[in-house]
């Protein structure tokens, strides 16, 4: 399983980024995919995540500002970031998760939010 994330950067508070994320590899039932972020000296921690179906979750701290979807037939997921502060700057990273699965985790991409 691969999973490559692009969109990360550098962006001012206030502003707004989009990460994709592109699943190859897969050879089972995906039940979920979505995002994870880990800021400097911090937990990774769950940013969002959707099902097959299109049920959602997010993190308290993003509700309201980030807008999870997902491309079933590309094995796809998006993660659309707006309003972004600075305690939004981390590592985020993509998963996908099968059924009775673990995690596989993608290598990262860099949002960083400047004042």
């Amino acid at each position: 399983v691969q999973l490559q994330a692009s969109g990360g950067g550098l962006v001012q508070v206030g502003g707004s980024l989009r990460l994709s994320c592109a699943a190859s590899g897969i050879r089972f039932s995906i039940n979920s995919m979505g995002w994870y972020r880990q800021a400097p000296g911090k937990q990774r921690e769950l940013v969002a995540d959707i099902t097959g179906g299109g049920s959602t979750n997010y993190a308290n701290s993003v509700k309201g500002r980030f807008t999870i979807s997902r491309d079933n037939a590309k094995n796809m997921v998006y993660l659309q970031m707006n309003s972004l502060n600075s305690e939004d700057t981390a590592v985020y990273y993509c998963y996908v998760r099968g059924v009775g699965l673990s995690n596989y985790f993608g290598q990262g991409t860099q949002v960083t939010v400047s004042s």
